[in-house]
């Protein structure tokens, strides 16, 4: 029974020792040569546009509305353009793009606009502003003031 066990054992080395070569060496990386390397296929620029890049440029039109420049802590500045007789939306230019947002009802009557494509919320109340990220749950501009609720702030103080 024991010579037994001993050939069955030496035929299970033998049998592996044949394969593991085979098994080891397949999965081995080997080096690509310059003439193996796939080229990437070149996608030609269309002359159509796409949805984003349309929309963009519906957004950038912002005649007919005011502009409001708010100064934030940190240096942060950005601008607010809103159709007077139209507050369901506002056109707000931060970091040389600009966003359209659409406003979203609050309990506690604050101005709340809202760009979902970007994450971006605009959250207006009378003593200040600020920009938040909602996608990334912070803070891009806080204490945005415009120069109304900058005197407002200046008489609240004295």
């Amino acid at each position: 029974m024991r010579l037994n066990m001993h050939k069955l054992l030496a035929a299970i080395f033998v049998v592996a020792g044949f394969a593991l070569p085979f098994t080891y060496g397949s999965a081995q990386a080997k080096p690509v040569t310059k003439s193996q390397k796939a080229k990437k296929p070149v996608k030609k620029k269309t002359a159509k546009k796409t949805q984003a890049a349309q929309k963009e440029e519906a957004v950038v039109n912002v005649a007919g509305m005011s502009g409001s420049q708010y100064n934030c802590e940190l240096g942060n500045k950005l601008t607010v353009y809103k159709k007077s007789d139209d507050p369901s939306y506002v056109n707000l230019q931060w970091r040389n793009k600009m966003h359209r947002m659409l406003r979203t009802a609050t309990t506690t009557g604050a101005e709340r606009y809202e760009d979902k494509s970007t994450g971006l919320v605009w959250v207006n109340i009378p003593a200040k502003s600020m920009l938040l990220d909602s996608k990334k749950g912070s803070q891009l501009a806080n204490e945005c003031r415009n120069p109304e609720q900058r005197k407002a702030l200046v008489a609240a103080k004295n």
